[in-house]
């Protein structure tokens, strides 16, 4: 007698039907919930999928009354199938920024991928570039997401970007600093962490700067996370391993080197050190680890030397920025469970407040919205504040008091633009326009992914992604305007404006295009 014949009666084929009913409507609640963040989603699908399938294995082999030797043989197929799987199979990083395991054949290593040999000989002068702008750091030229006297043709359909120039580059999710028509990146190639340096113009190699050092994770991937500051003929930046360098903006000679994350007894977080450096006055200013204590970290620039550190929370992913808030010059930093505001000349922590669940990562800017509010977003659950800042009752420091919350801007590694009224960005990987007064979604559009978003005037350039680069008009919501098939593998790098010119790059390549004006 075949012993998977159709079951009589007594074998209980009730529970695998309510098993499998109830997995599905817990994935249609799980997918349809509005404000659940799409990695919450994928995460509770698949672990519904896989709890649904535990349970009618278990149904199966205890509860079935199918013969022992059917169960046996079940048992023996499930086991078979798991060791080839895991012989056959690798994870290969992740598929896209929801975290979920990317799964490859174990024979299909990725090719070793070779470079060119980067000049090292000082190259003076550059070619000039007709149109294009100095974005010395990290989220655009004040590092508020906002890229101004660059006006855009609103048709890409009609007047195309055109490619100016391709390149193969490194590992690593930095993005472009562009000053006086060099272009500067961190990337990964091998056991090397370089600083490198190419011409505008052209995207012609100038020079690279390697230190001994690789960080990877297996979902965050290979390599830097930061993007260069340049600032009066010096370039800072802030590794993956927590090793902060300055060099010659022209030469890319070293003048001086910190091992931060070491030199204050501070492990690296998670996902590996992601702050880009933050330059001015006769400082520059990086955050510290995944250790309460040295929060945010103060070097003279011209020396290297410490000047002041402070605070004692654990850091996360979001870059330290210099803002005047409530009348005073300050350095904001968020932190993995906080909002710290230090005093620029000395540190001194002037706010503490805290936000968010420090279990989970922030990459987020803080927004500041107008003279005394900041706007404040992540994903993983957390969504959005707005907080009103203002002088403490002893006169020296300052408080924050909520305005309003909500769960209608979860930005995950995107951050927020303030533009009058309103506020946009990425929620939770659509294009959105919040309400500044009253934290009211108006709308939102698109299917962008884990991508990044700049404001230029009345448009927005967003980097999907998958790779495509998108014009958007911020005026009727989000309409697309043009698409750029730019890049064709996972990019979690900012895209960086510089007048009519766009550097958009991934850990595979990079790529200039010049857009056409108005």
């Amino acid at each position: 007698m075949n012993a998977l014949a159709p079951a009589q009666k007594g074998h209980r084929l009730w529970i695998p039907l309510v098993v499998a009913a109830l997995t599905a409507v817990g994935i249609a609640v799980t997918a349809l919930m509005p404000e659940l963040d799409r990695n919450f989603k994928s995460w509770g699908v698949s672990a519904l999928s896989l709890l649904g399938g535990l349970l009618l294995v278990l149904w199966f082999l205890f509860l079935s009354r199918y013969s022992g030797r059917a169960r046996l043989a079940v048992v023996g197929l499930l086991v078979l199938a798991g060791f080839g799987v895991s012989r056959a199979v690798r994870v290969d990083g992740t598929v896209d920024g929801t975290g979920l395991p990317k799964l490859a054949w174990k024979w299909t290593r990725p090719a070793e991928r070779h470079f060119s040999a980067v000049s090292v000989v000082p190259v003076a002068e550059v070619a000039k570039v007709e149109g294009a702008m100095d974005v010395p750091q990290f989220y655009g030229p004040k590092r508020d997401g906002v890229v101004q006297n660059a006006a855009l043709a609103r048709d890409w359909q009609s007047q195309a970007p055109k490619e100016v120039w391709r390149q193969n580059i490194g590992e690593g999710w930095s993005a472009f600093a562009v000053v006086g028509g060099r272009a500067y990146t961190q990337e990964q190639r091998g056991d090397e962490e370089m600083t490198t340096c190419y011409e505008l113009a052209t995207g012609k190699p100038l020079w690279s700067h390697a230190i001994k050092a690789r960080f990877t994770q297996w979902q965050g991937g290979t390599g830097p996370r930061a993007t260069p500051a340049v600032d009066r003929g010096q370039v800072f930046s802030y590794g993956g391993t927590g090793v902060l360098t300055c060099l010659d903006a022209v030469t890319g000679k070293a003048l001086w080197s910190r091992d931060v994350l070491k030199e204050n007894d501070l492990p690296n977080i998670e996902w590996g050190v992601s702050a880009s450096p933050l330059v001015y006055d006769d400082l520059v200013v990086v955050t510290g680890g995944d250790k309460e204590g040295a929060t945010v970290l103060a070097f003279h620039r011209q020396t290297g030397e410490p000047a002041w550190k402070a605070g004692t929370a654990k850091a996360s992913y979001a870059s330290p920025t210099l803002v005047t808030l409530a009348g005073r010059r300050v350095v904001l930093s968020v932190n993995a469970g906080n909002l710290s505001a230090h005093d620029p000349t000395t540190g001194e922590v002037l706010l503490d407040h805290a936000w968010g669940d420090p279990r989970w990562p922030k990459a987020s800017q803080p927004l500041v919205v107008g003279e005394d509010q900041v706007f404040l977003s992540a994903g993983y659950g957390m969504g959005c504040s707005m907080l009103k800042i203002k002088p403490a009752a002893d006169g020296k420091k300052l408080e924050a008091e909520e305005v309003w919350k909500n769960l209608r801007m979860k930005t995950q590694f995107n951050s927020t633009v303030w533009q009058g009224k309103y506020i946009f960005g990425l929620d939770d990987g659509q294009i959105a326009c919040m309400d500044v007064e009253t934290g009211k979604r108006l709308w939102k559009n698109g299917r962008y992914g884990s991508g990044q978003s700049l404001v230029v005037n009345d448009v927005a350039v967003i980097q999907s992604e998958p790779g495509e680069v998108y014009l958007v008009d911020l005026a009727k919501e989000g309409a697309v305007l043009g698409q750029l098939p730019a890049l064709s593998a996972k990019t979690w790098n900012h895209p960086t404006v510089a007048g009519k010119y766009l550097l958009v790059r991934n850990s595979v390549e990079a790529v200039c295009y010049e857009m056409p004006g108005r």
